[in-house]
């Protein structure tokens, strides 16, 4: 049987359900400049869909984000027009990245964790590989996201980076067979995410998940 990438947390899940649609979506609330957690507080997006093996072209402190050949994340996004929002995004690739090295390299403490994420977004990361860990499994084959919006809070200090996850090519291996898990492609392999990013007061440009909202089985995605 195929399991997905991680598991999602059902509070992250359900909370992703309050949040308004960013980026020219209808915003009925009329509310559309806030951000969800804003106040609690760079993969450089390319022209083409890009690997995320590769380190960002500029990383403030030389963290390693760097993955197995096996565990190809694709970036499909348009860099955005704002200084802050295209640092942002940059540095949520990062944060996916970062967690799935930490599945990789067997540990919720690896230094690209602790690097681009803070408070919640630092929890729920080291949720996502606790259980791969309690699993035994990782992870293979590619894993795409897409759809891209950024949203500025008012103060400039945060960044909701929202978009869509597909995930049906990819899954669980098992650590000590190499067994990978795959089932038939489905509604559960889509997701939609929206990462606050909170910029770090002195840390050089560098941009943190503070918190994350996932909707699961997101046919919007689809």
């Amino acid at each position: 049987m195929k399991r997905r990438s991680l598991p999602v947390a059902a509070a992250f899940a359900a909370s992703a359900l309050m949040l308004t649609a960013c980026g020219g979506g209808d915003d009925s609330s009329g509310d559309s400049d806030k951000i969800a957690g804003a106040e609690q507080g760079k993969e450089t997006p390319s022209e083409s869909a890009k690997p995320s093996g590769a380190p960002a072209e500029e990383k403030p402190d030389g963290v390693d984000v760097s993955l197995p050949k096996d565990m190809n994340l694709v970036f499909d996004w348009e860099k955005p027009k704002a200084g802050n929002e295209a640092a942002a995004m940059e540095d949520a690739a990062n944060y996916v990245r970062a967690i799935y090295r930490g599945v990789d390299k067997r540990t919720t403490e690896d230094a690209a964790l602790v690097t681009y994420s803070t408070g919640d977004g630092l929890k729920y990361a080291r949720t996502q590989i606790d259980a791969r860990l309690e699993g035994d499994w990782t992870a293979t084959g590619t894993r795409r996201h897409y759809q891209a919006t950024t949203r500025s809070a008012p103060n400039g200090n945060s960044v909701e980076v929202a978009f869509c996850v597909d995930s049906s090519k990819f899954y669980s291996k098992e650590v000590k067979t190499g067994k990978i898990l795959k089932g038939a492609p489905s509604i559960t392999d889509f997701d939609y995410f929206k990462i606050i990013m909170v910029k770090l007061p002195t840390g050089d440009g560098l941009w943190q998940a503070s918190k994350v909202y996932v909707e699961g089985k997101a046919a919007k995605c689809q």
